[in-house]
């Protein structure tokens, strides 16, 4: 109970410095790469860039990272929200005007976050400088997260916990198949 907690007063303290202290001008970018990201536009774009101009290596990595982000994104928004059930942050800690926009989902996980890691856990082997290049809006979103009072910095952690498994998994899953295949 102690570490729940705990957590309860990290989660609280993170939010609401999150909320307040980034500059204007940087929360703009934050929301712009956001926006990027929903429902994944930035993540399939990416990939159908690296597929064209990036032959096999771009084909192979782009498979691998939509192939982690639907993992990531059926374990995080079609299994773990309705299980969680976890509300948003509370309004009064968010000092801006973002907060009427937030999801009416539930707050545990962080679907972006998730769909944002994993995409770019799965390309990263696969093609290291564009996962090194995927890393950054992937860094702003899961900031954005918290920043826009959409959820709590346990959520992003866990989204990208989420992320790193599902990246795992898609890249290994083809040969466990196999392996296991009669």
């Amino acid at each position: 109970m102690r570490l729940l907690t705990g957590l309860y007063r990290a989660d609280r303290v993170l939010t609401r410095r999150a909320a307040s202290r980034i500059p204007p001008g940087v929360a703009k970018v934050l929301s712009a790469v956001e926006e990027s990201a929903e429902s994944t536009k930035l993540w399939c774009g990416t990939a159908a860039a690296m597929a064209w101009w990036g032959g096999w290596r771009g084909r192979k990595a782009a498979t691998a990272g939509l192939g982690a982000l639907v993992v990531a994104q059926l374990a995080s928004n079609a299994l773990c929200k309705p299980l969680a059930d976890r509300p948003r942050p509370p309004a009064e800690w968010i000092p801006h005007d973002e907060v009427a926009d937030r999801p009416h989902s539930s707050s545990f996980p962080s679907g972006h976050t998730a769909a944002a890691v994993a995409f770019t856990a799965a390309v990263a082997p696969a093609w290291p400088t564009v996962g090194a290049l995927c890393a950054v809006p992937a860094a702003l979103v899961a900031l954005e997260r918290v920043q826009s009072g959409a959820h709590y910095p346990s959520d992003v952690a866990a989204g990208a916990a989420f992320g790193l498994a599902s990246a795992w998994l898609a890249r290994r899953a083809p040969a466990l198949f196999l392996r296991h295949w009669p």
